[in-house]
């Protein structure tokens, strides 16, 4: 997301008549409706500032609920998003991502766009895995892993913060690869011969925690999706587990099933 200068910059002025109260179309359809007009035609960039709710109730002549409910649907359909006590913003236009329905991994997407990915890497150390970890790795007597934390950019910009684990045994030294500027499944496959064959994964919406807010650059309570994840290279060899959140302002999860 932009730092705060951008939002800043609202939109510019443009003359709209009062909603038609003799018109079929609700008053809020009606309001929503300019709004789109202006977002489109202006055109508006991202993270624009839209006019406040008191300014859109004057320029349209209806009251404060219709706005809302003309913002809120533009936000459920995600053409805006709000911040509390500061408004409301022309939302980023998303990419679709298919790395969680297959086995080449957020960095392997990348490549194959020729878009580059930057690396954050916050820790990177052996450890003993906790019980859901060592659960999903079927490790029972040596919990031994390579945690790996770290911030995934794409065009410099923050998109998923990964918390990774990886069994050490099948991949050691692997704490001490620098990984800034390599992706971890290609890093796996060559150095250890270690090719991701399947992965278990499930999805569950949740709002950014401070922390995360802060790694990913968004406001707290900003939505994003979780991802928990176990990757196997054989049928039923499990290699890496990781939890990770993942931007919703930036892209959709694109899933084909055949």
């Amino acid at each position: 997301m932009e730092d705060d200068a951008t939002h800043q910059a609202p939109v510019r002025e443009r003359q709209y008549e009062a909603a038609d109260r003799n018109s079929s179309a609700p008053l809020w359809s009606q309001v929503k409706s300019a709004l789109l007009d202006m977002i489109t035609t202006t055109p508006l960039v991202e993270h624009a500032r839209l006019p406040s709710e008191a300014e859109l109730c004057a320029r349209f002549n209806v009251s404060r609920t219709v706005v809302r409910e003309a913002l809120n649907q533009l936000v459920f359909e995600r053409v805006i998003y709000k911040l509390q006590g500061k408004g409301a913003f022309v939302a980023s236009r998303r990419e679709d991502q298919d790395f969680l329905g297959s086995n080449i991994g957020f960095s392997g997407e990348w490549r194959e766009r020729n878009r580059p990915v930057s690396r954050r890497i916050l820790r990177q150390e052996i450890e003993q895995a906790d019980e859901r970890a060592a659960h999903f790795l079927r490790l029972t007597t040596d919990r031994t892993v390579i945690g790996l934390d770290r911030v995934l950019n794409v065009d410099g910009v923050p998109r998923i913060l990964v918390y990774t684990k990886v069994v050490a045994a099948i991949a050691p030294g692997l704490e001490r690869i620098q990984l800034e500027n390599r992706s971890l499944y290609e890093t796996l496959f060559r150095k250890f011969g270690l090719k991701m064959r399947r992965a278990e994964r499930w999805l569950a919406a949740v709002n950014a925690s401070a922390q995360q807010a802060q790694l990913l650059g968004v406001a707290p309570e900003t939505p994003l999706i979780a991802i928990e994840s176990i990757s196997f290279a054989t049928h039923e060899e499990p290699v890496e587990y990781y939890i990770a959140y993942y931007r919703t302002d930036t892209g959709r999860l694109h899933f084909s099933v055949g």
